[in-house]
Order: structure tokens, then sequence, then C-alpha cells
């Protein structure tokens, strides 16, 4: 048997919840909002698909009661404002750094061994907030967003190869954001063939670029921030962990030292299991790449200082 909170019934959270209960990752979900009724009705709408899935998980939907998420082994945090057209992720700060904060002692109260999954932006600073705030061991507390900046650079190499997603892998490392992160085409491949081999500079180039931007591509088009891609790399994470997978996964994790950087959550590839983080995996990046990773690691350190600690 395994639990898993959502908090936050938006967009992100409803479509984390959903993917948690059609995939059976967890056998437990419980979605919780401040809004009265938006996590019961999507609690409800989701489980009415339960007989024409065959699902086997349960999914609760409940309003602001942090006793509903008791001894959840893993906690999925969205809660915060969604990005709107023109805004930035750091632009967020503010609001989120509070709701961020007070979600997270909640949570802690009714599940104090859980392992935290951030999603709320800005995701690199909010999820050195939660370790600043609750002094967890760093292996539970993990930002979601490498894995969906390295989905969504798979998607842009299998439309430039015009191949399938599925025989394609990449990562991005560095911070959420959309002059932070950086795609590492250097090393992407198309079953087992460099990227480099497939694809010439300036297509890759591009990829690179989109993947970096893919965030705010959506949210022009849609007017608001995405939330399908959002919600599975979440619940990817979250499975990750309870199926004690070892899989590697870019997640945002406290680095002390690894990639030349310490005091800073940031984007790099690591090993999640039973026990959140594993290991962090160090690449022997180029000097170019070194020089980017540490660029993004002072943006990422920048916005940090406008923390409320």
């Amino acid at each position: 048997m395994s639990k898993v909170s959502v908090i936050g019934a938006g967009n992100v959270g409803a479509t984390a919840a959903n993917v948690l209960v059609t995939e059976g990752i967890a056998s437990e979900v419980v979605l919780l909002d401040i809004k009265e009724g938006v996590s019961e009705g999507k609690a409800m709408d989701i489980m009415q698909s339960a007989n024409i899935l065959k699902l086997d998980s349960v999914l609760k939907g409940v309003t602001n009661d942090y006793a509903a998420t008791a001894d959840s082994d893993v906690v999925i945090i969205t809660s915060g404002i969604p990005r709107k057209p023109g805004m930035t992720r750091e632009e967020l700060i503010g609001v989120n750094a509070g709701i961020v904060k007070s979600v997270t002692e909640n949570v802690l109260k009714y599940s104090p061994n859980a392992i935290i999954i951030c999603v709320s932006n800005p995701m690199d600073t909010m999820t050195y907030l939660i370790h600043k705030d609750t002094k967890l061991p760093k292996n539970r507390i993990i930002g979601m967003g490498g894995a969906l900046d390295s989905a969504r650079f798979r998607y842009y190499l299998s439309q430039a190869m015009g191949c399938d997603y599925n025989d394609v892998d990449g990562f991005v490392i560095g911070g959420h954001g959309d002059t932070t992160m950086i795609p590492v085409t250097r090393l992407a491949v198309n079953r087992g063939v460099p990227a480099s081999e497939i694809l010439d500079a300036a297509t890759l180039e591009k990829v690179a670029a989109d993947t970096m931007v893919g965030g705010a591509t959506l949210t022009g088009l849609l007017g608001t921030s995405a939330w399908y891609a959002p919600g599975a790399a979440a619940a990817s994470v979250a499975k990750a962990i309870l199926t004690d997978s070892k899989a590697m996964i870019t997640c945002s994790a406290l680095v002390e030292g690894e990639y030349g950087v310490s005091d800073l959550c940031i984007g790099v590839p690591c090993i999640l299991g039973k026990n959140g983080i594993e290991k962090i995996v160090e690449y022997k990046l180029t000097a170019e790449e070194k020089e980017k990773f540490a660029k993004s690691a002072e943006a990422v350190r920048k916005t940090n200082a406008d923390l409320p600690l």
C-alpha cells in the first residue's frame, strides 16, 4: 500500500493525481485544495472513470483538511499562483514562498517521514526554501523541474529527427528557468546514435532554444501555465520513488560541491529510489557546459536572495 498526497487541485495538481491513479502508481491518493469543492469535484470526476479504466487506486478530494494526508509516503506540492503570459517564474516568488512554507509545515505535521516533491514556481527557489525551513535530509526534498524540462527536450528532439518519442534520450541540467536551463545536446541520442550525427548544429541549437522557452511558449498559447506534462512529470518522480526504480531523472537537488556548486537547489541528474534522491550523477562537462552551469547557478542564487528566510 502506498499513499501520495497532492497539495493544490489546480490543473497541474489534478493532472498529477489523475496520472497517479490511472497508472496505479499509488494505491491511495489525496487531492487537497483551499477552495471548497474543487478537489472534491475533480476527485469525483476522475474516480467516475474507475469502472471505464478498471482502476484499482482510490482518489479522495478534501478542502484544507491536512489530517486526510496523514502517513503519506510522498507529498507533491503544486500550490501557488500560475504564470500568466509575459511573467517569469521568478516573479511568483513573493506570493508562492508564503504558500509553500505554510503547506510544508502542515503536511509534515501528519506525514513527518514523507518525501516531498516541489512543483511550485520558482521551483528551484521553492525547493531551497523547503530545505532551509524544514531542515529535512536533502534526499527527501526534490524539485520536479528537470524532469519536465528533459521531457520537453526529448519532445523537440523527436520532432526534429522525425522519430518515435520513446527512441530519444537526453536531459537538461541547470535552473528551471527560460534562460537558466541547459539542454545537454552533446549527450542526446536516438537509439544510441548521437543526435549530433543526425541533426546539424543549427537544428540542434534550435532544439535547445525551443526547449528553454518551452514553458513560456505554452503559457503564451494557453494564457496560463501548462499542466499535462508538468503533472505527468511530478507523477513520474513519485513513481520512481514508490517503485524504488533507481531511475535517473534530472531533479532540483541540494548540491554540496557537485558540479562545483554548493548550498543551492538546481537541476542535476539524480538516481531516485525509495529513499528519494539516492545519488547525484556527475557527468564530465565540457568547459562551455561548465560555464553555462556556473551562470545558471548564479542566476538561481540571485533569485534565492529574495526569499523571506
